[in-house]
């Protein structure tokens, strides 16, 4: 399945709060099993009140419904997350394309085990730049420095 008409738009805290982090945490499920499913569903607050009110976010809407989202801190992709049902649509292609185009060159931060995310930064052509052997809170989850340049 083929996404060509997603509309990108800022995010609004208003009405997108809830169903991004709905969509962070649905998604998170599938990608980061290895994470924990109670670790997970307790950082879903801090996306709610932390993470998304600090970034610049973008959301990516099918007929005006949400349906994924890239948060960005300057040029760093604090987050890039598309609902289950549409993976695979291009959602994440257009919103890495939309930062590109506001950034001119991207860096996030992938957990190395989830295989499926690294396959996709690197068909878009990100580069491999540092790894590390744990998460922000010190887990053993190592996780690999991507940068793209537009």
């Amino acid at each position: 399945m083929k996404t060509h008409d997603a509309v990108i738009r800022p995010y609004d805290p208003a009405t997108d709060t809830k169903k991004l982090s709905h969509i962070w945490l649905e998604a998170s499920l599938l990608a980061h099993p290895f994470v924990g499913e109670h670790r997970l569903r307790g950082q879903r607050s801090l996306i709610e009140d932390r993470y998304l009110p600090q970034s610049e976010t973008w959301v990516a809407c099918m007929g005006g419904d949400p349906c994924g989202f890239i948060s960005l801190l300057g040029t760093f992709v604090g987050a890039i997350f598309v609902s289950p049902d549409r993976q695979g649509s291009g959602l994440g292609r257009q919103l890495i394309a939309h930062a590109v185009t506001l950034k001119g060159e991207l860096t996030l931060e992938v957990y190395t085990d989830n295989r499926q995310a690294m396959a996709f930064y690197k068909r878009l052509g990100f580069q491999e730049i540092s790894r590390r052997p744990v998460d922000d809170d010190g887990n053993a989850f190592e996780n690999a420095r991507l940068r793209l340049i537009g």
